[in-house]
């Protein structure tokens, strides 16, 4: 089971590990243009990337139904249902991403709207979108692909596609900025680009392995979701989900940004590391999409339960190589991300946080693998809902002269909330099976 596991683990870790690493060269990049105005550019970055999640967060679905479906379909052998959710998945991923093109302008005022940040940095962060915007149809597409890939129990592909796309990104930036003397905006090109070429290797990647089930894909009723109604039903709720973890993403950072600019690039750093560890964490989660699909679907009850108890003995063990990481070395890390010894200072009265954040949040994302797998979408929806309650309840409650402290013990009780319920619903759900 272990090989099992890490057949799927470790490809999407290394797959996962660039994306934070994208998001850490960007901050970096944006840090190291001023010595003076490195908090505005940071904050930039951080807003220009929280418009974009607003966005697409919500449709997390295209990979995570994909992906648990899929894996049923493979463990049950049904081949027409591999190339339905095929056909479904990316149908629907690009005539989202067509919507999000022609609403762009209300799409940005609305997220800005939210979020609130200075002038300063609201200026740099929409010369971000609007280049980054024209992305919309090759990323959504791409989560689509990766869904299916890993419900194929196909973890390499996506690897390959993440890292290509990845450092495509970095090194495309890094020559629009320092070399084409592109500035800010030099930054959002390099995304665009290396997310067109991803989408290209992603559709060449597919074809070369899987053509026999291409082949049996109705392409000219690609927009045509009849007989789709479970994976309407399950997307519907994860949309759900996404849009409240969205929300309190966005509560979290525009909170930050009314703080000033100083606590925003605070902040921002600190959730690079929490979205560095995410998807470390996030490796052992996708095999639990991948596995436990499959053992469903198959209707193998033992190694289904053997598999769980496996992920969380794993999971345990990225968790604790995360929080003495970040208890030994806080400075160090921060100082990678910006030049800007202000920020680094502000930064290190709130390390302690940082070292929660694996303990807090690591059963939650366990736990999201596995329903996914099993496609229960209700529970994962209702833990959310609640820890989300408790997030903001807390936050309400708490003493206001704590500070951003406050907002970091709020968003701690959430993540903790979320791992405990799902903990219980597992249980209930393994009675009732």
């Amino acid at each position: 089971m272990n090989r099992e596991i890490w057949r799927i683990a470790l490809p999407a870790i290394i797959a996962n590990v660039t994306v934070p690493l994208l998001g850490l060269a960007d901050t970096a990049i944006a840090g190291h243009l001023s010595r003076t105005e490195g908090a505005a550019y940071i904050g930039a970055i951080s807003v220009g990337a929280m418009m974009f999640n607003l966005i697409y967060w919500n449709f997390g679905f295209l990979r995570m139904g994909t992906s648990g479906m899929t894996a049923q379909a493979y463990g049950a052998g049904n081949v027409s249902d591999q190339a339905r959710l095929l056909r479904s998945s990316c149908g629907l991923a690009l005539l989202i991403g067509m919507c999000i093109l022609v609403l762009q302008w209300p799409l940005q005022w609305l997220a800005l709207w939210a979020i609130g940040p200075s002038q300063a940095v609201r200026d740099l962060a929409l010369s971000y979108y609007y280049i980054g915007v024209w992305g919309s149809i090759p990323i959504l597409v791409m989560m689509s692909l990766k869904g299916w890939l890993l419900g194929m129990q196909n973890s390499t592909y996506p690897m390959a596609i993440s890292i290509g796309v990845n450092v495509l990104n970095i090194v495309v930036s890094v020559l629009a900025v320092y070399v084409f003397r592109a500035g800010f905006k030099g930054i959002a090109v390099g995304t665009v680009v290396a997310e067109y070429v991803g989408l290209l290797i992603s559709l060449a990647l597919v074809w070369h392995k899987y053509r026999d089930i291409v082949r049996r894909v109705r392409w000219r009723k690609l927009f045509d979701f009849t007989g789709a109604g479970k994976f309407m039903r399950v997307n519907a709720d994860i949309f759900v989900r996404s849009f409240v973890l969205m929300l309190v993403t966005l509560f979290f950072i525009s909170v930050g940004a009314r703080s000033g600019d100083m606590i925003l690039a605070v902040n921002a750093l600190m959730m690079q590391l929490f979205t560095l560890y995410s998807h470390f964490i996030d490796g052992v989660a996708f095999a639990g999409e991948a596995l436990v699909g499959k053992y469903y679907g198959a209707g193998n009850r033992k190694r289904l339960a053997l598999c769980v108890r496996q992920l969380f003995v794993w999971g345990c063990g990225v968790m604790l190589v995360f929080a003495v990481a970040y208890a030994l070395f806080p400075e160090p890390i921060y100082s990678l991300l910006t030049s800007d010894a202000a920020v680094v200072s502000a930064a290190m009265d709130y390390r302690w946080w940082c070292v929660a954040i694996p303990v807090a949040g690591m059963a939650a994302f366990v736990w999201d693998g596995v329903f996914i797998g099993l496609t229960a979408s209700r529970p994962m929806l209702a833990a959310v809902v609640a820890g989300a309650v408790i997030f903001w309840g807390s936050f309400l409650l708490l003493p206001t002269d704590m500070g951003n402290d406050r907002l970091w013990l709020a968003f701690i009780l959430y993540l903790s909330l979320r791992g405990l319920m799902l903990t219980a619903l597992y249980r209930r759900h393994a009675r009732g099976n």
